[in-house]
């Protein structure tokens, strides 16, 4: 088999190096990086920790508005299709990227493969929903991470090639686990006590670009007490200059630089609890059995909210704080599968 993986931002790059790592023991793969994602902090590094071998077409995209970045990939990739004839092209999640891949193939009559479907946060006003709403109803093969996503497009209609075959996050995280204990030195090097401190990763529109919700995501942390570390997005850190906002009125605050990924599992593993916006860091959480505090009104990965394991708080101040006051002690149960996805993907694709 010939692939081409179209790839643009962190959490795709942490999917498709268990992925790859298969699919390369026979096949040919072919990484197309659209460069949605291209600070060195939010891309290479990550390329470089997880093996993921270095990519055959970089596009060099980089931010802007949806429709420009869109647009600019949707020619690029085409002409690599045309180029390099595969027999499939592959997916993963929901970004800009994952659409104009699906769309050139799709018009190009070569199936598409997409890896996370049938997510839905029912709000269309994400740019995500859209995403991953239009990528699934084009693609050929529709491998979801569970059974909620596979009734997601069963209620679409959607039931040709439709499986269920675990998270490939949680094949990524077992295989790093123990080596980012081994190699992160990101607690030593922030001064973090075990278990002493709270992680905080927001990047999300519906929250960075809205000023009265991000003024009351960090009202919130204002309150907190507890040491709270923030691995800071490029973006978010724009918009928070941009609307003068001053984070040293936040006591026990500490703003770092964007991390690789044996350093983020480093830092949930061992966080009292994690306050987030972010899909991939719900998930995340939930295989590390680390509370979690999720600030959208939404979340795709609904198994994560049994047992209190992860809190939908929204923008709400009290909210927020009200989760992080709630006592609880997750555990993982095999929702997200077994660790072994990326074996299946591979295997029912040969078979097929």
């Amino acid at each position: 088999m010939k692939i081409i993986t179209v790839l643009g931002a962190r959490p795709q790059f942490i999917k498709a190096a268990p992925v790859s790592r298969v699919l390369r023991e026979k096949h040919t793969e072919l990484i197309v990086h659209t460069g949605q994602h291209y600070d060195s902090n939010m891309s290479e590094i990550f390329f470089e920790e997880l093996h993921i071998p270095k990519p055959d077409y970089n596009l060099a995209v980089g931010s802007g508005n949806h429709g420009k970045q869109t647009g600019e990939m949707l020619q690029k990739i085409e002409e690599i299709v045309l180029k390099e004839e595969p027999d499939f092209l592959l997916v993963y999640g929901d970004t800009n990227s994952t659409l104009a891949g699906a769309l050139v193939a799709a018009k190009l009559h070569i199936p598409v493969i997409h890896i996370e479907a049938g997510l839905r946060s029912f709000n269309k006003k994400m740019p995500e929903e859209i995403n991953r709403i239009m990528t699934d109803h084009v693609s050929e093969y529709l491998f979801c991470p569970t059974d909620t996503a596979v009734k997601n497009l069963t209620d679409e209609n959607i039931t040709h090639n439709v499986l269920n075959i675990g998270d490939v996050m949680y094949d990524a995280v077992l295989y790093n686990r123990e080596l980012a204990q081994e190699k992160s030195a990101v607690l030593s090097t922030n001064d973090l006590e075990k278990k002493g401190y709270h992680l905080i990763t927001i990047h999300r529109a519906e929250n960075t670009d809205d000023l009265q919700n991000i003024k009351n995501i960090l009202e919130a942390f204002s309150k907190i007490e507890t040491v709270k570390v923030w691995p800071m997005h490029p973006r978010t850190k724009h918009k928070l200059a941009s609307y003068g906002l001053d984070l040293n009125e936040i006591p026990n605050l500490k703003v770092i630089e964007p991390v690789g990924y044996l350093d983020m599992l480093t830092l949930e593993a061992n966080a009292q609890k994690i306050i987030t916006d972010s899909g991939g860091v719900q998930k995340e959480a939930y295989f590390m059995k680390v509370p979690c505090i999720t600030v959208r009104e939404q979340t795709e990965w609904v198994e994560t909210l049994e047992e209190d394991a992860n809190i939908l708080a929204g923008t709400s101040v009290e909210k927020i704080l009200e989760g992080i006051k709630k006592e609880v002690s997750p555990s993982y149960k095999d929702v997200f599968g077994d660790g072994k996805a990326s074996q299946r993907i591979v295997e029912i694709l040969e078979n097929r």
